[in-house]
């Protein structure tokens, strides 16, 4: 068994419910939680993360830092740092799990290192994704590189200098976001130019405010207009250590917010501020155009649910990470919901365009693509009855299961175990409301 009382590695049987009821609070932000705990590193003393995020992405990063020879203590639901400032240590190999966003942090810092190599025992999944547009933003930089045309296993030396460095922001924010964290720690700092159509402004935005957290300072060309092609951070600054709070986690409680829109019942879900710059923070937004029931008290949102939604037609760029989630009210609305501009979809756990279409259509919905997009058509039913690939994808197994609790007979979602990179505790938070799932273990990694 896991520490969660679950199978360490298990398929879920999601069976059908009536209604959802009760209260939630929203599990601890994935996204903060990583940019807070490298900060805490990247500072010389100690620093107090609150309310650490317990996903598996989490405990890779903390292994990392670990690694390179930070102090780390958990203490209740809270990290003590102690950090390493500009000096990690050199000549370590790194397993970032299947953290992306964690594996590209780190590749940045380790500019400031000799000799530290990336490795994954994710190699179908991490292994895939491409990280040639940092290490080519690296090496232009004067870093030494050597990877797998672009894939991880990679190994980067420095030392760098500050200067202007192109990065490509047109697959990921976290190429950029990598290089901010580096930039203060150089003497002569960086000018980021940012090329391409950038994707993901929301995440870019969480690094400076983190940056500004641990008393960095950065600017950002027209910031209010939205451009952040041009980001100038300083150099010979230092990260100062203190004591930050983790916000709630928007992407994970979009599936909640969600499930609670679909079924009768009231759900009530506190911890999500309502000045937030996690991008899926439009997800209430989304919900509430589609016709949910939801309204906020201070830090608290409470669902009616079971009411009629409509399609809509939307540009997801803003908060991918919970277009899946909200592909369940998708399925469930009256029209054709189409998601666009979510290219960056396709290059995560799964393609998540092409294999969400192949497993709704597995379920009897009506399904198409584009290269950018993804259109649902919302269908009163899901037959149910049967068994649906999770593709390794927390976001995937999020979709699958609010699918699975409005169907006519059971849905059984393999490698649910999966669910532990980003909200381990997904399928408790269910069972506190009235969900029933059942846990099969396997073998299968």
């Amino acid at each position: 068994m896991s520490s969660d009382g679950l199978p360490e590695r298990f398929d879920v049987v999601v069976h059908p419910v009536s209604e959802l009821r009760g209260e939630l609070r929203a599990q601890p932000s994935k996204n903060y939680t990583t940019r807070y705990l490298l900060a805490a590193a990247l500072a010389q003393g100690e620093t107090r993360v609150v309310g650490v995020a317990t996903s598996e992405d989490a405990h890779a990063l903390l292994r990392c830092l670990k690694d390179w020879g930070a102090g780390v203590e958990l203490v209740g639901d809270d990290a003590v740092i102690r950090g390493f400032g500009a000096s990690p240590r050199a000549g370590v190999t790194l397993n970032p799990g299947n953290a992306g966003a964690v594996a590209r942090f780190l590749m940045g810092v380790a500019a400031l290192t000799t000799g530290t190599t990336f490795v994954t025992d994710h190699p179908e999944s991490l292994g895939r994704r491409p990280q040639g547009d940092l290490l080519a933003a690296l090496e232009r930089l004067g870093a030494r590189v050597s990877s797998q045309d672009g894939r991880l296993p990679v190994s980067i030396s420095g030392p760098v200098r500050g200067g202007v460095v192109e990065v490509a922001a047109d697959k990921s924010s976290q190429y950029a976001s990598a290089l901010m964290f580096l930039a203060p720690l150089l003497p002569g700092g960086l000018e980021l130019r940012l090329t391409g159509e950038i994707k993901s402004h929301a995440p870019l935005r969480q690094t400076l405010d983190t940056l500004a957290a641990f008393g960095v300072r950065a600017t950002a060309d027209g910031t209010a207009e939205g451009d952040l092609s041009r980001i100038s951070i300083p150099g010979g600054q230092t990260y100062r250590p203190g004591r930050v709070l983790v916000p709630g986690d928007y992407p994970g409680s979009a599936a909640i917010l969600t499930a609670a829109a679909l079924l009768p019942g009231e759900v009530r879900l506190s911890n999500l501020r309502e000045h937030d710059l996690q991008g899926e923070r439009e997800a209430v937004a989304v919900l509430r155009e589609m016709g949910a029931d939801i309204v906020r008290e201070g830090d608290a949102l409470t669902v009616r649910g079971g009411r009629p939604l409509r399609a809509v037609t939307r540009d997801g760029d803003g908060f991918t990470d919970a277009v899946q989630a909200l592909s369940a009210a998708a399925a469930s609305a009256q029209g054709t919901t189409t998601w666009e501009n979510v290219s960056t979809l396709r290059l995560k756990e799964c393609d998540r365009i092409s294999d969400t279409r192949r497993e709704l259509e597995r379920l009897g919905l009506s399904v198409t693509e584009t290269g950018d997009s993804l259109s649902i058509t919302g269908a009163p039913t899901v037959a149910g009855g049967v068994t649906a690939d999770g593709h390794g994808d927390h976001r995937m197994i999020m979709l699958l299961t609010l699918l699975g609790l409005r169907a006519q007979a059971p849905v059984t979602i393999t490698g649910a175990h999966h669910i532990r990179k980003s909200y381990p505790t997904f399928f408790r938070h269910l069972e506190t409301l009235g969900a029933r799932f059942e846990y099969v273990p396997t073998d299968t990694p």
